[in-house]
């Protein structure tokens, strides 16, 4: 059984909480309560912890009953209050100078960015992911964008493997138990659509909502087409878009746009659809995609989060269906593109196109077969764990 003490956020968290407040973003149970009250509050000589779905601390918090002699307040699944910026902003504003205040959410907190947002400038916002071979290896590498990623030797075990069939949440990845894994699928999901969503949004028909969510690993690495969607369901455009939106905003599922700039600006414009807990998907190819996806996600939101770039995970396709299925982009500039491959150590022909046409200054061709690292065509045909544990 695993057991890792330590999270990628901790150190960030700790720092950034000294100057302003920090929320803390992701989907449920992947351990935010856990990084806010045991790894960042053990940093501090007491800690008050407020559950927004606890009816006593709720009637604290809204009373704004503060522990006098605490340092770190924390208010978990506080978005689930219909008024919480205006509540936070008057808490912070009149109490920075006593409190630190960690706000933790299984909604995306970071949609109040967008326009009108009154806690502007007073928060820095993180997005929590899954464990990975980063950090199931204890590895801390320092990336920078357009410079390569630096490969280092590492030993061989099965920490892939282990991380590909269990996924990257707390409780199954540790447990390496498949009964564990399945009845933690079937109760995350019966709770995200039973409790989070209808605390917080007018669903009517929360069963056909339900439906959708059964339909979406299936759509995982293909081009996402809400019409078809539309049409299985019997819904509305605008109902089938909304519901993909709810959902993403609970981290279920996010999706990737095409590049669409240079040559490929009159390109469709269908997403790719990924899961945030890849252990869900049954076929091998579309699991191993997924798990790459989410590992360049979560180094796009840390470029993001914690570095200030403009970073971006795209995918590539051009009208004569050439596609490679990521491209990492800095102030939409190609940084690096990835291939995922379950066995082939021959650079695809798309991957060698794209990096030539765009001039991509690194590209991977990532696969499960370990011990391999060879350079084919300009393109690095890479062990997917070796390319892995060297990232974030």
């Amino acid at each position: 059984m695993l057991k890792i003490k330590e999270r990628y956020l901790t150190a960030p968290i700790i720092e950034d909480i000294e100057k302003k407040m920090v929320f803390i973003g992701g989907p449920r149970q992947i351990g935010k309560t856990t990084l806010a009250t045991t790894l960042v509050g053990a940093r501090f000589k007491e800690t008050a912890y407020f559950n927004w779905d606890n009816k006593r601390q709720r009637q604290q918090l809204m009373a704004s009953e503060w522990p006098g002699s605490a340092e770190l307040i924390i208010l978990d699944e506080l978005h689930k209050f219909k008024g919480w910026k205006r509540f936070v902003k008057g808490q912070y504003d009149t109490l920075k100078d006593k409190f630190k205040f960690l706000i933790t959410g299984s909604a995306r907190l970071d949609i109040y960015r967008k326009g009108g947002d009154s806690l502007q400038g007073r928060y820095h916002y993180y997005r929590l992911h899954p464990f990975t071979l980063a950090e199931m290896h204890g590895r801390k590498t320092k990336i920078e964008p357009f410079k390569e990623i630096q490969i280092a030797a590492m030993r061989s075990g099965n920490e892939l493997d282990i991380l590909e069939k269990f996924g990257g949440f707390p409780e199954p990845l540790m447990s390496q138990d498949e009964r564990t894994l399945r009845r933690w699928h079937n109760e995350r999901n019966e709770r995200l659509f039973r409790e989070d969503i209808r605390d917080t949004e007018m669903i009517l028909d929360i069963g056909r909502m339900k439906l959708l969510g059964d339909m979406l690993p299936s759509k995982v690495g293909a081009l996402l087409s809400v019409n078809a969607i539309r049409e299985d369901l019997e819904l509305s455009h605008r109902a089938a878009s909304r519901w993909l939106d709810i959902l993403e905003s609970f981290y279920y599922h996010f999706r990737i746009y095409p590049y669409a700039r240079g040559p490929f600006r009159s390109l469709k414009k269908e997403p790719k659809l990924y899961l945030w807990d890849w252990s869900e998907l049954e076929k091998e190819s579309a699991r191993f995609e997924n798990l790459i996806a989410s590992r360049l996600l979560k180094l796009v939101h840390w470029l993001e989060d914690r570095e200030g770039y403009e970073a971006k995970l795209y995918f590539l396709r051009d009208a004569a269906k050439r596609e490679v299925d990521f491209l990492v982009a800095v102030n939409e500039k190609p940084w690096f593109a990835v291939e995922a491959k379950t066995q082939d150590e021959q650079a695809s022909s798309s991957i060698r196109y794209f990096k030539e046409r765009l001039r991509i200054p690194f590209c991977y061709q990532v696969i499960k077969k370990k011990g391999v690292d060879k350079l084919v065509d300009g393109v690095r045909v890479i062990s997917a764990d070796t390319l892995l544990a060297a990232l974030l």
